[in-house]
């Protein structure tokens, strides 16, 4: 199989880049695929294919680029020219765009492959019907969200348009399903990115470090961790280091930035920049707990999911996404009050002065993330597929909700 996949790739600073980066990785391993057609964003560096295990080809097609209003006609013109034998998007609603235009004409891509006849799979990694469009930077006017919402129940009914439309959350399926009356919406979950042997979940020596990482400024707040940690620095003597990693969201350039300039009397307070996919697991690896300052959540987190894999306690918002992964998937950690500084600084010096706690809350996750590898997430696709080749030579639709029984992870 000649394996197309659209994605955001490293060094892209593109959302979903680091699960563009697993899915390259673990499906060159499929003994399936024979060549890997890597349909991705421009960067100015070159894209990280440096693989330890031997895999299949990858062909790079750098052609798209954030906010372009092209970009649907220079996929097509790549798939049209690579003629791959499957094709897999890794979207979600502003992958190629914030702008409405090029969001939207990006989208209509699953669909122009449906009608070219190429199987075709989109992971989905969230629905407009679970974005605050106020919170994620989108827009505050209340007119201008129904616009949003209209616009996003015909986008929606474009990548349904898929052979199969896979989603990461239950409750996901269950929405698509019932207001689009689909049979097409397969449940398969995020998947776990590294399954590293298990840790001694003891810390280094020296400070205590407490990890944000992702893309900041809209949802993502690190003013909020900041003053969290200010607060248990007066109340306990606990030596704390506060390590930002990650970049700016699209929408909000220059975030981290203005927060690094309100916060310059704060000690010990480190801001990585982008942080390329080998030094990953020494920045978790450091840390004594993962913190998601978030005040909302837009899909499945794969930051939460690198932290099981590298056996790291977390705190998190007790909020939307977040809430239904920790019950869904047997991960643990300590909640908090979305936007409360206070509430966080608790939830963190729980975790921080209790280490039979943290190290509990840790091997939790360890296990929870060892459970669902990306290995065997790539396999459930790679079935899929296979299905659909054969739907498709003998002339039959594919009823997702009866082979999914058979294909459950």
């Amino acid at each position: 199989m000649r394996l197309a996949i659209v994605t955001a790739y490293p060094p892209s600073k593109v959302t979903l880049t680091e699960y563009g980066y697993h899915l390259v990785k673990h499906f060159r391993l499929q003994k399936e695929v024979t060549e890997i057609v890597l349909i991705t964003d421009k960067t100015e560096g070159a894209k990280d294919l440096d693989f330890n295990e031997e895999g299949c080809k990858i062909t790079v097609k750098e052609c798209w680029s954030f906010n372009d209003y092209k970009n649907i006609f220079k996929i097509n013109r790549v798939i049209k020219e690579t003629k791959p034998d499957a094709v897999l998007f890794n979207l979600q609603f502003l992958k190629f765009g914030d702008k409405k235009i090029p969001a939207a004409l990006g989208l209509m891509l699953p669909l122009v492959c449906k009608l070219k006849g190429i199987p075709t799979i989109s992971l989905l990694h969230n629905i407009l019907e679970q974005v605050d469009l106020e919170n994620v930077g989108i827009t505050s006017n209340k007119l201008l969200q129904k616009v949003y919402n209209g616009l996003g129940n015909v986008l929606t009914r474009f990548v349904l348009a898929s052979d199969v439309v896979a989603v990461t959350i239950s409750k996901y399926q269950i929405i698509l399903e019932g207001k689009y009356q689909s049979r097409n919406v397969a449940l398969i979950p995020h998947g776990s990115f590294e399954t590293p042997p298990e840790p001694n979940y003891n810390l280094p020596a020296g400070p205590k470090k407490v990890l944000a990482f992702g893309k900041f400024g809209t949802y993502k707040k690190v003013g909020i961790l900041i003053e969290a940690i200010e607060l248990i620095r007066q109340r306990t003597n606990e030596d704390i280091e506060i390590v930002v990693a990650g970049t700016d969201s699209p929408n909000t350039p220059g975030y981290l930035a203005s927060v690094k300039n309100k916060f310059t009397h704060v000690k010990q307070l480190v801001f990585t920049g982008y942080v390329a996919e080998e030094d990953v697991p020494v920045l978790f690896g450091e840390s004594a707990v993962v913190v998601f300052p978030y005040t909302s959540t837009t899909g499945s987190s794969g930051v939460l999911h690198q932290a099981g894999s590298y056996g790291k306690a977390v705190a998190l918002p007790d909020l939307g996404d977040l809430s239904v992964l920790v019950k869904e998937e047997g991960y643990k950690g300590e909640f908090f009050e979305p936007e409360s500084a206070a509430s966080l600084a608790d939830a963190i010096e729980n975790i921080l002065v209790h280490d039979s706690y943290r190290t509990y809350l840790a091997k939790a996750n360890y296990r929870a993330a060892c459970s669902i590898p990306m290995s065997d997430i790539t396999q459930v696709y790679i079935e899929y597929f296979k299905f659909l080749e054969l739907a498709k030579s003998k002339g039959f639709t594919l009823d997702v909700p009866i082979l999914e029984k058979e294909l459950m992870v």
